[in-house]
């Protein structure tokens, strides 16, 4: 009886076991890949706008007396003349910027550095000053003691445009954040004037016989320059081929020094239309500043395998 039983017991297992074996196996699904990091290689093109403003705003203007009427009256006028013709005037080239830049990243060690080239241009609009220096050389004594010369400078600075051509190097302290500095050339299209405005009050004070009461003169300086810059800047890459960036910039175009024309003075009832003093005039000046912006960029990706980055 008890052989039968363990018998009947052998079979219900085996038959269980067997049905159990018929039966479909469910698993749970896999977890969904990560996202891939970011990809910062390949080309970019995008847009910006901001602000600058100069460093150097002075425009420096000396003369120098070239030639005057024989005699010492001739020769202290000429000397009047030429310092009242030198001083400093300010020439401002602050203003708003906007253009557009071009560039390529390559991202490597391990997808943690992003190294790259930049090229940009932008308009500068509102960087347009003309300033206005009033000098009195005081009064020159070989006529009377009252005669004063008065001069007025008058200058005009502007920037035009301002382009880069930059490397770039940065780390990536999230797989979307670029910290980066940046350096290279600077280029740009600058130009100043300076025009001048001599007065003195000789035939006021002697009308029956004086020099006449004004000299006038101007130069003016125009051309694209070149310098260099450096900055650093800020990348967030807010979405996939999409990023935004902020960015300083200082840059130096070197100085600019040019002639500010002849200063005639001429006779009136006193020797007419004769020379009474000649007086040479050069101006010079700085095109420096700060750039400040914002911006945005495509990021293009062509072909660049992906990197696995690790943080």
């Amino acid at each position: 009886m008890k052989k039968a039983l363990s018998v009947a017991a052998l079979m219900v297992a085996l038959t269980g076991s067997a049905l159990a074996a018929d039966l479909p196996s469910y698993k749970a699904p896999p977890p969904p890949p990560p996202p891939p990091p970011p990809l910062w290689s390949g080309f970019y093109v995008g847009l910006n706008a901001g602000g600058t403003w100069g460093n150097s705003n002075n425009i420096w203007t000396s003369s120098a007396p070239i030639s005057s009427f024989p005699g010492n009256a001739g020769l202290r006028f000429a000397r009047f003349s030429a310092l009242g013709a030198s001083g400093v005037s300010q020439g401002n080239i602050s203003g708003f910027i906007g253009g557009g830049q071009i560039g390529y990243n390559w991202q490597f060690w391990g997808g943690r550095l992003v190294a790259g080239v930049e090229a940009d241009i932008q308009g500068v609009a509102g960087s347009n000053s003309n300033k206005t220096a009033v000098t009195a050389a005081g009064a020159f004594p070989f006529f009377g003691a009252n005669e004063i010369l008065t001069t007025a400078i008058t200058t005009s600075k502007r920037l035009d445009y301002i382009g880069t051509v930059r490397g770039r190097l940065g780390w990536l302290f999230t797989p979307t954040m670029l910290v980066y500095g940046t350096g290279g050339l600077a280029y740009g299209g600058v130009s100043v004037s300076t025009g001048i405005a001599q007065f003195n009050n000789d035939c006021a004070q002697f009308p029956a016989n004086c020099i006449t009461s004004a000299a006038f003169s101007s130069g003016a300086f125009s051309d694209t320059r070149v310098g260099w810059t450096a900055g650093a800047g800020l990348e967030w890459m807010f979405m996939p081929n999409w990023s935004a960036k902020v960015e300083y910039l200082y840059y130096d175009l070197g100085n600019v020094s040019y002639s500010s024309g002849l200063l005639a003075t001429f006779g009136n009832t006193f020797l007419p239309n004769r020379l009474i003093s000649g007086v040479v005039s050069q101006s010079q000046t700085r095109f420096n500043g700060n750039i400040v912006r914002a911006g945005v960029n495509y990021h293009f990706n062509w072909g660049a395998p992906p990197i696995v980055a690790k943080y």
